[in-house]
């Protein structure tokens, strides 16, 4: 009756090590694709920030990128900021005015 208790022991222990195994592969997989999406960035492209600030990519260095977000607006972001291109996430509308149409009834 003892390897019921025994099998048990091995899975309590297994799990944590495979959860934590699992843990570190998927943080590396996630650096790694941010590295790639980094070098990934030109002068020109049109990003959106982590804060969601859409603009397009003026200057880019090691740390920082300055991004055009209003004509002859230029905002300088750390270089991590940039979370996606804009081509990879649509751009909200605008809201619409609403109209003072005082021919509503009840005014």
């Amino acid at each position: 009756m003892d390897n019921g208790n025994g099998a048990n022991s091995l899975i309590i222990l297994a799990l944590p090590l495979l959860l934590l195994g699992w843990m570190f592969w998927s943080a590396n997989r996630r650096t790694k694709q941010m590295r790639q999406f980094n070098s990934s960035l030109n002068v020109g492209d049109q990003v959106v920030t982590s804060s969601g600030i859409f603009g397009t990519i003026r200057h880019l260095d090691d740390i920082s990128a300055h991004l055009e977000v209003a004509d002859g607006l230029i905002m300088r972001f750390d270089r991590r900021a940039v979370a996606m291109k804009q081509a990879d996430v649509t751009a909200p509308q605008p809201a619409r005015p609403q109209s003072d149409d005082s021919s509503e009834p009840g005014q």
